[in-house]
């Protein structure tokens, strides 16, 4: 019996859903609301606008850092099986925090270039 209501209910609900669609009234929407919105950017202007480089090298520099964090997050509990792993725990994070101090002094995380 659990079943069948099961499957009735599951099969009345989307068939309301629909019939309630069907029944609403249809809307007229204004110019403005069908006009594209891309990020801010006006789509009247000219779609090749060149945008900074600055802006892909944070993105990228956050990728890394997400995924440092993805990569350093279990290694509370490796910690205790062997001293390997945290030689390649310190060795990952010394490796990021030279990256992050050569991209520093190169200039490549300041927006005012």
């Amino acid at each position: 019996m659990n079943l069948m209501m099961t499957i009735a209910v599951t099969t009345m609900i989307p068939l309301i859903l629909i019939t309630f669609n069907h029944l609403a009234p249809k809307t007229n929407p204004d110019m403005e609301k069908l006009s594209p919105y891309e990020c801010g950017f006006s789509p009247l202007e000219n779609a090749r606008l060149p945008l900074s480089i600055q802006f892909f090298l944070i993105a990228i520099f956050f990728l890394l850092f997400d995924l440092e964090i993805a990569l350093l997050l279990p290694i509370p509990w490796a910690l205790n099986t062997s001293a390997t792993t945290t030689t390649w725990m310190l060795l990952l994070i010394l490796l990021l925090t030279l990256g992050l101090a050569y991209e520093w002094s190169q200039g490549a995380l300041d927006w005012t270039k």
